[in-house]
Order: structure tokens, then sequence, then C-alpha cells
């Protein structure tokens, strides 16, 4: 190329002699390096890494060698530059240079791209990864702090006057506050965040504005400040607040956008978690009015209760139990057990809707064909393809024994256990409940001596299969033998005899659910006039 040539190139060239010495400099280069001047030295014309470059690559010994070699690059003022070097057949060095700003840009531009996409992958990764919402507000305020900002406060929507804040600061453990006396109303902003409706943009307040309670301990001077919402399922999950210091740059346009994506990430895992721990709650609640309740001693009479349920992952099903105690003891306590149709939650359902109606007709319990036929009109009206079978117990002390009088309702019939060792079967029947226009039982009354247990179970005792073979039902037969070694017992070693049994028998199996009361006159009790070997009678 001739020297007119290199002078009207678009690219800055410089001609370096063998001595360090410019030998010549297009328009372009000296408009680049306003020093480049013919004579010059090289290094004091060029910024160091391209003098660095020069040395350190020049080989005199080579003179003859020619053509491109691996390029560098670096800042001259505000623009980035490629340089490529070449040799001359008479020992010169040729620098020919590109701006490469723009591209560099993109390359940037590009990484902070996938660096975002990166962290907001592993910020959902991390907050869908748990429903607990204290975990989902300690993670958002970790990760703002980490990537966002010198530190990040989340806080909850106030709930009364009570605000939940998690705080954390860059390099730092998330710290929880419940607090009653930092209002929203004293960061501008914040209190239009946390009513998520109508939406708000992230805003930037005045770092004097800040109150002190905002400012995590020992963070110095705040230099910006950033409030964003954490937009929820159709609900406003609460806010973020990201703080810079004042040796970092104040946030800029795309900063605040890209926070607002991930605060859109963060604030649908707090919306989710909050909504599970309102479900879990409501769940709870439930749960614990299904659940058979524990039973104790009353008036005299030993009560106990197991139960397990047909699955591992449920805690309710179709079998149920429940005790109405007396309030006097010239009264009789009420024990209800039953099992409903079906199992899991669909039979629970029932099984509430059969306790709650026991529930009422309390004050017909001295009536049990009374009972079971007003419950069996609720439930074959209800039109229920579902049906359940029952058997009530109205226990009384009397002296040093205790009188039981059992009414099944299509339900096996209770077991006697009495003190010799002997196991009886009680002599009562009936109909199930909710099936036929009509409930009709049979009643009986027996005696407990002290030391003798009366026991009602369902059928996922008898009927539960395992065994050596696996497919062997555990049966009556069985559970009387089981009973037998219970002599003397109190209630509650009897009740967990007889499940153990039951468990053991069925293995790793799956079995329907199974309940088990016992109700037991104690030993060592004033003898009174009604005290005596026990005894029953039918009762129709």
């Amino acid at each position: 190329m001739t020297a007119a040539a290199d002078e009207t190139a678009p690219c800055p060239m410089l001609v370096v002699a063998a001595d360090g010495a410019v030998r010549r400099a297009n328009a372009a280069a000296r408009a680049v390096f306003p020093r480049a001047r013919t004579g010059a030295r090289f290094e004091e014309v060029v910024p160091d890494w391209l003098s660095s470059a020069h040395h350190r690559r020049h080989d005199p010994a080579r003179p003859g060698l020619a053509g491109p070699e691996a390029p560098v690059h670096g800042w001259v003022r505000q623009r980035f530059f490629e340089a490529h070097r070449s040799h001359a057949g008479n020992g010169d060095v040729v620098w020919w240079l590109t701006d490469d700003t723009a591209h560099r840009a993109a390359q940037e531009a590009l990484h902070r791209e996938r660096e975002r996409t990166e962290f907001l992958a592993e910020a959902s990764s991390l907050l869908l990864v748990s429903l607990n919402l204290e975990r989902c507000m300690a993670v958002t305020a970790r990760l703002a702090a980490r990537y966002l900002a010198d530190a990040a406060m989340v806080v909850a929507p106030p709930a009364g006057r009570r605000t939940v804040i998690t705080s954390c600061v860059r390099g730092g453990e998330p710290t929880r506050i419940t607090s009653t006396t930092e209002a929203p109303e004293t960061v501008p902003g914040l209190a239009e965040a946390l009513r998520g409706f109508p939406p708000v943009p992230s805003r930037w307040i005045d770092p004097a504005a800040a109150p002190d309670w905002l400012l995590p301990a020992g963070f110095g001077h705040l230099g910006s400040v950033v409030v964003t919402p954490l937009p929820g399922h159709g609900v406003p999950a609460g806010a973020l607040i990201l703080m810079r210091r004042t040796d970092r740059a104040a946030f800029d346009d795309h900063e605040e956008v890209f926070a607002r994506l991930f605060a859109a990430r963060a604030g649908a895992a707090m919306s989710a978690a909050r909504l599970y721990a309102e479900q879990a709650s409501i769940t709870d609640t439930l749960m614990r009015e299904l659940l058979p309740p524990s039973l104790h001693h009353v008036n005299g009479v030993e009560f106990a209760g197991g139960y397990r349920p047909a699955g591992s992952s449920e805690r309710v099903g179709g079998d149920f139990y429940d005790l109405h105690p007396a309030a006097t003891a010239e009264e009789e306590s009420l024990v209800t057990l039953g099992d409903v149709c079906g199992k899991g939650l669909e039979a629970a359902v029932m099984t509430g809707k059969i306790r709650n109606t026991l529930q009422a007709l309390l004050p017909l319990a001295g009536d049990h064909q009374r009972v079971l036929s007003l419950l069996n009109g609720a439930l074959f009206a209800s039109s229920h393809t579902r049906f359940a079978t029952l058997a009530l117990a109205s226990a009384r002390r009397i002296g040093d024994s205790v009188r039981v009088r059992l009414t099944s309702a299509g339900h096996p019939a209770p077991l006697v256990v009495r003190a010799d060792g002997s196991v009886e079967a009680a002599v009562t029947r009936g109909t199930l409940v909710g099936v036929l226009p009509e409930v009709h039982s049979t009643s009986c009354t027996v005696t407990l001596a002290p030391g003798e247990t009366c026991v009602l179970y369902t059928d996922g005792i008898t009927e539960a299969r395992g065994g050596p073979l696996g497919d062997g039902m555990f049966g009556e037969e069985r559970l009387e033998r089981a009973l037998r070694d219970c002599a003397g017992m109190p209630a509650e070693a009897v009740v967990e005899h007889v499940l153990m049994l039951a468990d053991q028998w069925i293995g790793a199996g799956g079995h329907d659910d199974m309940a088990v009361v016992a109700i037991t006159a104690p030993r060592g009790a004033n003898h009174g006039p009604e005290s005596g070997r026990g005894g029953e009678e039918a009762t129709p």
C-alpha cells in the first residue's frame, strides 16, 4: 500500500522503526494519538497496553517476518481498540487499529444478560423449592443484596399494626424483624407498594428521607434507595427495598427494570407461600375437628382410643370415635365408634357430618334407638351414596363396677374381656345407617368388674391382610386371642396391644382405616352396692 493510500485509510496506522521511533502515522492515527509525529518515541505516543505489546513481541532478529499476529486490545480514552501488528521487510513494525467499542459494548451487554438470566434462573429455583413464607423472604433478601444492591429489605404487607421485615446486607445472613413501630408510611412509596393496587412502578427516593430504621446496623452512608413492589397472584406480596452506599453508582433505568423482573419472581413465590400457609392453617383447623379425640378417665371409668388411617400420608379417613363425657357421676358417658364406607378425604367429610349430627343428638343419648333413627333419617334424606356402621356405648360407674349399654348398627359386636381372660361378644346387632328409610337395632347391657374391659373396634382390624403369606386376614379369632392376653390391663394398654399386633400382621402392606376404643373398670376402686362380677342382658 502506498503512503498516499495509508494516509487516507479509515483505520489508524502507525509504522514503527526498529529503534522504536515513529516512522509514519496516517491521519486516522494522528486523530487518535495527537502526539504521533515522525520521530516521536512510540511508547510516548501510545498507551501502556500497546507499548508493552510492541516491546514484548518485537524481535529484531527476525526482520523478515511478515503477516498478521494475534491482536491485542485496550482503551484509548473512551474508545476500545483492537490492534494488529505486522512486520515490514525492512524491519519496521506496522500497527493497524480498529475501533472495537461497539462490538465490546455488545459483548458486555450479552454477558450482562447472560449473568442476569442465570441469576433469575437461580432465583426462581431457590424461591420455588420452598412454600415457607419466612424462607422465601429470606432468600429474596439474600439474593437481592448479593446481586442488586449493598443491602436489601423485604417488607410483608402489614397485619394490623404488625409488620414483618427481613433485612440482609451483602455477604451477611438475613435477619427477620417483627415490629409494631416501623410504620410503612415513614418510607416514601412503601405504603403504595404494599397496597399493590393500583399497580405502582419502582420509586427512587431521596436518601435523606429514609428513616433510621431502614438502615442496617453499620451500613454506612446511604447513597441511593429504590422501593419496588412485589406483585403476587392478585394480591400484593410485599415490597422490596434496595439500598446502595455512596461509593457505588446509583441505580440506573436498566437496573430498575431488572430489579422489577426479579421482584416479579420473588412476589409470585411469596404469594404462593402465603396462600399455602393460609390453606395449611385452614386444613389444620379442619383436621383437628376431624381427628379422633384423646380419651381419658371420666367419672371413674377408663376410656382409651387408637386410630390408624388407611394411607401413610393421610391423617383422617372413614373410621372415627368420640367420647361425650357425662356432666355428673349419675349420668352416662356416651362413646360412639363408626366406620363410613370408603376411605380418604371424602370418607372423612362424611365422618365429620355424622359426628356433628351425633353431637346435636346428645340430649337423646339415653335412647340409642332414637339416636340411630334420627341419624339414619338425616343421612338417608341427604341422598348420599355412602353409608356407615355404628356402635354406641353408654357407660356409668356403679360402685366398683362399670355398667355399659351397647348398641350396634351394622357394626361388629363389641368384645368384653373378663378378668379370667375369657372374651365374650356382646349380644347386639342392627342394620346399616343411611341405607334404608328405617334402621333397626338390638341393644344389650354388660357390667364390667374391676380390671375388665369392653372393646369396640372397626373391621379394619379384623380384615387387615398380612401374615406370613401376605394375604391372610387378621380375623376375629386372632383378635380374641390377642384380647385374652389383655385381661386386667388398663384401657390404654389394651388399645396399644391390639394396634401393635395388627401393625405387625400387616407389615409393610396396605390396610383399611382401623379404630379401637377400650372402656375399662379401673382396679382398686371403692366397692359400692352394685359391685360384683359383670353380667350381660339383652335389651330389644
